[in-house]
């Protein structure tokens, strides 16, 4: 897990949404960041998850090898314990690490940490 995804939290979190969408103003507006981040950060995790899978892949092993790779199980399971997609967009709001442009006002918006 990378140090900038130490921080989001593992489990269900409830939150105050109106300290979620105090920088940017509009709740359905930061569900949609929020939402295009997530998916951002799973295609990132995806990515990285195939690259490292790719290293144990074998075009010569029979059936019985393929379950017997404790590394790519260990592998698996770690990208399994790491936070959601989604805490981790919701961690980069509430830490002002996410930025966000407007098409069509051509600015971009650091969201600021909420106090």
């Amino acid at each position: 897990m990378t140090p900038k995804h130490q921080n989001a939290a593992k489990t269900t979190v409830t939150r105050d949404v109106a300290q979620l969408d105090k920088e940017i103003g509009n709740v359905y507006q930061t569900v949609v960041i929020l939402g295009k981040r997530a998916n951002q950060v799973a295609v990132g995790i995806k990515e990285e998850l195939g690259a490292k899978l790719e290293e144990f892949a074998s075009n010569g092993e029979n059936l019985e090898e393929v379950y017997e790779n404790r590394e790519q199980i260990e592998v698996s399971k770690h990208y399994e314990k790491m936070p959601k997609p989604s805490a981790i967009a919701v961690q980069e709001l509430v830490e002002g690490r996410l930025h966000f442009r407007h098409p069509e006002q051509g600015d971009v918006a650091p969201a600021a940490p909420n106090a």
